[in-house]
């Protein structure tokens, strides 16, 4: 079995054939890194057909669903790789995380919320198609350190910046650190709209945020 046949199997939305490669992805030595990545980049082709109308929204959710029984599988394997990362020792802060307004993708964000409490961050985790309100609202709810938006399509990115508007809208602009991230988001993105940083993947976000807390 190998990660392209997972892929696919996600892509086609074959769900016994992606819980029975991921089981088997599990007796591999595999690097969990590579296979997140290959996953994320996957749903991001899947994101981008549906948003050409090449695919409709029981498709995209039927992928979605695979993705999600492949990596219920494969967390252990990611908890494992994480759980003696150089910040999983120390206190970490609180992050309220989500998919932003209008996006179905929560995979990415699945596996940023693994990473996460792996390295011993509170994550309260509100799902996708989340309402630029609801962040600061369970921010202000739990306390958060961190605001974390993600977004998997170029049509709903402008939804982190409306986080930071509201924000400063409120006053509330230097209570959080806003983090974002997505295939489509880049450092120069997250530049142009304020955010505080920049996650270009899963695998770095714990201990880019943990050493953002530090200097806060």
């Amino acid at each position: 079995m190998s990660i392209a046949k997972l892929c696919h199997a996600v892509e086609t939305g074959s769900k016994k054939e992606a819980e029975d490669i991921a089981r088997d992805l599990l007796n591999q030595n595999i690097n969990i890194q590579e296979t997140a990545d290959q996953l994320t980049s996957t749903m991001q082709k899947i994101g981008d057909r549906f948003a050409r109308l090449e695919i409709f929204l029981p498709g995209m959710m039927e992928s979605a669903q695979t993705m999600t029984l492949a990596m219920n599988i494969l967390g252990s394997k990611i908890l494992e790789s994480t759980s003696k990362g150089e910040y999983a020792s120390k206190k970490a802060g609180k992050v309220v995380l989500g998919t932003v307004k209008g996006d179905l993708h929560e995979i990415g964000k699945n596996i940023v919320k693994l990473m996460l409490e792996a390295n011993n961050f509170e994550v309260k985790d509100l799902g996708y198609d989340v309402d630029s309100m609801q962040f600061i609202k369970e921010a202000e709810a739990v306390g958060a350190d961190f605001i974390a938006a993600s977004s998997l399509m170029t049509t709903t990115m402008p939804h982190q910046k409306e986080i930071i508007d509201l924000l400063k809208d409120r006053d509330l602009r230097d209570k959080y650190k806003v983090v974002i991230g997505g295939a489509p988001t880049s450092q120069e993105w997250a530049d142009r709209i304020g955010a505080d940083l920049y996650c270009p993947d899963a695998g770095s976000s714990s201990k880019l945020m943990a050493a953002l807390l530090q200097r806060k």
